[in-house]
């Protein structure tokens, strides 16, 4: 079995204009912040943030999947490529020996990694009416 402290993952997540929202850094701070497997989430710069995460609940790639189809603007610089590839290898063959479900997203991974936080907030999206006064109107 894997030792505890190589299954917790540190790393960085830069952003990059032009973006509607001149702070992408603060929130998607305030979006990771409640995902699972999220152990913390800080601000490096205006447009880095450091994130920590068990590799067991959610991995790198997926991060940045959710982020991007939420809206944000990653980095794509050529050092940012290169180390997201790097990042993605690594954590892929991590999961492989850990025995762990395969990395691909699919369409939704903005859905897996936000669900929880989804779930604990108040929104207009819950319709309490039994399905059959839903599909009435």
């Amino acid at each position: 079995m894997a030792d505890e402290n190589e299954l917790i993952k540190h790393r960085e997540i830069g952003f990059r204009g032009p973006h509607p929202d001149a702070d992408q850094a603060g929130s998607a701070m305030l979006l990771l912040a409640d995902a699972q497997g999220i152990l913390d989430v800080r601000r490096i710069s205006n447009v880095t943030i450091g994130v920590t995460y068990d590799l067991r609940l959610v991995y790198f790639a997926a991060l940045e999947s959710a982020l991007q189809e939420t809206g944000f603007h990653l980095d794509n610089s050529l050092l940012y490529k290169l180390r997201r590839a790097l990042i993605t290898y690594t954590e892929e063959i991590q999961r492989h020996n850990l025995g762990l479900e395969e990395m691909s997203c699919g369409q939704n991974c903005a859905q897996k990694v936000f669900i929880s936080s989804y779930r604990k907030k108040e929104h207009g999206c819950r319709d309490d009416r039994p399905p059959h006064w839903r599909e009435y109107l």
